[in-house]
């Protein structure tokens, strides 16, 4: 295989010399605006591979600004295992210059591996790009000791040393909370509100046996979900089921007097309709009602499988409803995390919980910066940890 940079005015000119170059089947890898320092060579960065023919001896290339690397890829042929080895060896070589290369932000100048990586490692995991560059750069200062001057990375560092930065830094930036209601006094009064088909009511009903049967506390539970047909109905079954009270809704005036006549009761908790983006003009009354009560601790429960952008718009517009919590749901339906840790960072709400299926009640856990930090990191977040 051959990779190499070429560099040219438009991505189209950078195309035409590598076909003549390296052929017809060369593919573009990656295209990008060239930084700064190495915009004398042309405006664009482009990036082109071309795998050679079976059995002969092929290499690969790749050319940065400044410097010209050739790796040999073709082991002597009787040793099988060798031939392996290196061809693992030379394939992460690779990957590590077109990291270096494609995901480190254009602005810095001399950026180490361990910073690249990192800077890869969040992005990945869909980190918001803005916050991933500020983690990364605040990990840098905490292990020199010193703010680097705008535009410039952390250079040589211990790897370790770095990791352990990089989560304490992470851990900073969020808080997780799974107080269930607000003030000393009685009842604690918990609501749940967010769009439709984020698995409130089910969440609703794992809040209500984890910390109201199972610590033999008396339990109600209302519904102002008047909106769909026959709604409620699912909640009063679980009601049922559970031997809790239950009852349905539709003013804010009889949520209020239900409140006021059920304070012998030492866990409230309220269902809400699923509001869409566009609905939630419609509900202002149950909108003014929540955020002016201060004996109500309002969670906004989201899908943690929404995409970023959406997640972000959602959260938004929920604000005029004042949440006090973000608890996520379907955590068994995403394999990338990072959006819960940008929507904590980002809006200054601690974590409640987390739900990974429609198991009740098991399938509830109470949110950390633990729990987080393993979903976000993976096994690097692991072993960050431990060797902290």
């Amino acid at each position: 295989m051959k990779i190499k940079s070429y560099y040219a005015r438009t991505v189209e000119d950078a195309l035409a010399a590598a076909r003549q170059e390296m052929g017809e089947e060369a593919m573009l890898v990656n295209s990008r605006k060239t930084p700064l320092e190495a915009r004398h060579l042309g405006e664009y960065e482009v990036v082109f591979a071309t795998v050679g023919p079976v059995g002969a001896a092929t290499e690969a290339s790749l050319t940065l600004p400044g410097e010209s690397k050739m790796i040999p890829t073709a082991p002597p042929p009787d040793r099988l295992s060798m031939e392996v080895a290196e061809l693992k060896k030379e394939l992460e070589g690779m990957r590590r210059a077109i990291t270096r290369t494609a995901c480190a932000p254009a602005q810095w100048v001399g950026v180490s591996q361990d910073v690249s990586d990192a800077y890869a490692t969040l992005t990945g995991a869909e980190i918001s790009a803005e916050l991933a560059r500020e983690v990364v750069q605040a990990a840098g200062d905490r292990l020199q000791g010193q703010r680097l001057p705008l535009g410039r990375a952390p250079q040589r560092m211990d790897g370790a040393a770095f990791g352990r930065a990089l989560v304490e830094e992470l851990s900073s930036r969020f808080t997780a909370d799974a107080t269930l209601g607000r003030g000393p006094g009685q009842p604690k009064i918990v609501a749940l509100v967010g769009p439709p088909g984020c698995g409130k009511t089910t969440t609703l009903v794992k809040l209500a046996v984890n910390y109201g049967l199972a610590a033999r506390r008396p339990v109600l539970l209302l519904s102002m979900d008047t909106y769909r047909v026959a709604a409620a109905d699912q909640l009063r079954s679980y009601a049922a089921i559970l031997g809790v009270g239950f009852q349905v809704l539709d003013t804010v005036t009889s949520l209020a007097q239900a409140i006021e006549e059920n304070r012998g009761k030492e866990l409230i908790f309220i269902d809400t309709p699923g509001l869409g983006y566009g609905e939630l003009e419609d509900s202002a009354s149950l909108g003014h009602f929540l955020s002016t009560r201060g004996d109500i601790d309002t969670h906004l429960v989201l899908s943690a499988s929404m995409k970023p952008a959406d997640l972000s718009r959602m959260v938004d517009a929920f604000g005029i409803l004042r949440p006090q919590h973000l608890l996520f749901t379907k955590l068994d339906e995403t394999a990338s995390y990072g959006p819960i840790l940008s929507e904590a960072a980002r809006t200054g709400k601690p974590l409640s919980f987390f739900t990974s299926g429609q198991r009740i009640p098991e399938d509830l856990e109470v949110a950390s910066k633990e729990r987080v930090l393993d979903l976000v990191l993976a096994v690097r977040g692991v072993q960050a940890r431990s060797a902290a």
